[in-house]
């Protein structure tokens, strides 16, 4: 691959492709079973917004603070508040995360989870899908320029089930958001955050504890799950 294409970069164009795949194979499937329309449909779900004001908070504040939480007990995590020479190349930086990792979610919360909860209880979807999220991962362990490739495997196998556990309440709650979700991704991958792994991941696995917790009754049962794929 490196003699056909040079070396493999996160920000080599095959790099986007696999992380667009996700997406691209839902997107492919959507119009190849309900044409045009479906795409609108499907893609309408980017437009859904409306969540309880505590979802609002955990993306808003609480995912920051796991990160900064986790970057006291990491040593010279906090050396460098604003890892940035200005706001322009820290607004740069998030500008690619914002179409790398978030375009994933179109395949992932977009297609995979709804169907996966026609067959299972959320829990247990979220926990199928967490796995193959995660293993899908495992190639950016190999490129050098992906924060990955800096990280011990097990704890992110672990984190990625715990975020999965975590969004898939938040999805169902607003009736098969693609746009909350993505926005999750995306604070999970903000660049201004510290590099916090891998303490940041057993706070997550704390975190996940709680949100199955407060949604016990939803996340073991199919009843308020969603499983539609194009928006009503």
């Amino acid at each position: 691959m490196v003699q056909l294409f040079g070396n493999l970069t996160g920000q080599h164009p095959l790099f986007y492709m696999a992380v667009y795949a996700p997406a691209i194979s839902a997107l492919v499937l959507i119009f190849y079973r309900y044409k045009t329309q479906g795409m609108r449909l499907f893609l309408s779900r980017l437009l859904l917004w409306r969540a309880s004001i505590y979802w609002y908070v955990m993306l808003i504040l609480i995912v920051p603070l796991v990160f900064y939480l986790g970057a006291l007990i990491k040593p010279g995590a906090l050396d460098t508040l604003f890892p940035f020479a200005s706001i322009t190349a820290y607004l740069s930086a998030l500008f690619f995360m914002a179409i790398k990792g978030p375009i994933e979610e179109i395949g992932w919360r977009g297609l995979a989870l709804p169907l996966l909860q026609r067959k299972m209880a959320p829990i247990w979807a979220a926990l199928l899908l967490g796995v193959v999220w995660a293993v899908w991962h495992l190639p950016a362990f190999m490129l050098s320029s992906t924060p990955q490739s800096a990280w011990a495997l097990t704890p992110f196998l672990v984190g990625t089930l715990a975020l999965s556990v975590i969004v898939t309440p938040l999805f169902n709650h607003s009736r098969g958001s693609l746009l909350l979700p993505a926005f999750f991704h995306l604070q999970l991958i903000n660049p201004l955050w510290p590099d916090a792994q891998p303490y940041d991941t057993w706070l997550f696995v704390v975190i996940a504890a709680v949100v199955v917790w407060f949604n016990r009754k939803t996340m073991f049962s199919r009843h308020n799950a969603v499983t539609e794929v194009l928006s009503k």
